[in-house]
């Protein structure tokens, strides 16, 4: 934003306002001088074409109290789009973005007439429904925290939980980037302590810190190659080829999404197919093959195989001894 047109939006706010001002009250809170407010004064009015009017009684004020300053034009679609984009967003990162965005749209709705914008409101809040599951506990200051780290190439060092093993480590953290995915933040980078590049969930992250040491980011680092080779969220270190078989009940719902950049699909006589696809890491893939219980069956690779075999064991163990909600 130029400085010229932050300083009218300021000179705006201020003449909406119920204080009575004058040229020198606006100067100064403007912090500049009274011959650039006079000059900014009569480009609101000669060349904005603002109904403005000084009276000693009242100071500067508008006469049309629904007169806007001109802005971009967008057609009602448009404004919908950006009132859903902004609720969408807010949904999904958690508290991160939400006192920018609540500012952000309360400011757009100034530049508004009061009715269009009551009527955008109603339309989009009753027409549209987001549900994005259970509501993460993000804190706003750690991922502002990796925003700066992120943007400046400064390291990180950070107490980090591991749910999977129950524990806390402390790491320093080459933060690259961040992301969401699957509904969950995360920051990607080089991990001092693990000598690799890995994904952590930045609600997992306890506590943080900012160093002055600056990193560069590996240069072999291909974000596009990266991304392709994860399946849903888990970076292994070892590409596998794998195959899993999908029964014709089942099957609908596999064809209907592309699920990884490499997959392709065989299709077998009864409506069943086995899915193929190239994917660094098994843990996420067993707990997605067990998702679909009887419906899919692992085939390859043999790790994968013995992964879900395990689980279906140690499952069978549990249910067979359950005595949960029995007498």
């Amino acid at each position: 934003m130029s400085r010229h047109l932050e300083r009218l939006l300021q000179l705006d706010t201020l003449i909406r306002s119920n204080y009575r001002y004058t040229v020198e009250s606006l100067a100064k809170a403007v912090e500049r001088s009274d011959r650039t407010v006079r000059n900014d004064l009569a480009f609101l009015r000669d060349r904005l074409g603002a109904p403005l009017l000084y009276k000693k009684a009242k100071g500067y004020h508008y006469t049309d109290p629904d007169w806007r300053l001109p802005s971009i034009t967008l057609s009602q679609g448009e404004l919908f789009a950006l009132t859903l984009g902004a609720r969408m967003l807010e949904s999904y990162a958690g508290s991160a973005y939400a006192e920018e965005l609540r500012g952000a749209i309360a400011r757009l709705a100034e530049r508004l007439p009061e009715q269009s914008w009551v009527d955008l409101q109603q339309l989009a809040n009753e027409n549209v429904l987001f549900r994005v599951g259970a509501q993460l506990d993000l804190d706003p200051e750690v991922w502002q925290v990796l925003e700066t780290a992120c943007q400046l190439r400064q390291r990180v060092l950070m107490r980090y939980y591991t749910a999977g093993r129950n524990e806390e480590t402390e790491r320093k953290l080459d933060p690259y980037l961040l992301h969401f995915t699957r509904n969950n933040p995360y920051v990607t980078g080089f991990c001092h302590r693990r000598q690799a590049i890995l994904w952590f969930r930045v609600d997992r992250v306890r506590s943080i810190q900012l160093l002055k040491e600056r990193f560069e980011v590996d240069p072999m680092f291909d974000r596009q190659k990266h991304f392709e080779d994860v399946f849903q969220h888990e970076v292994g270190e070892q590409a596998h080829e794998v195959a899993i078989w999908f029964d014709a009940q089942t099957a609908p719902y596999i064809r209907e999404r592309r699920w990884h950049p490499t997959q392709s699909i065989e299709e077998e006589v009864d409506g069943a197919l086995v899915l193929r696809m190239t994917v660094r890491g098994l843990n996420e893939l067993k707990r997605w093959v067990l998702f679909y219980g009887k419906g899919a069956i692992a085939l390859e690779p043999p790790e994968l195989v013995e992964l879900v075999r395990e689980e279906v064991t140690q499952m069978k163990v549990l249910y067979e001894g359950a005595s949960h909600g029995s007498d």
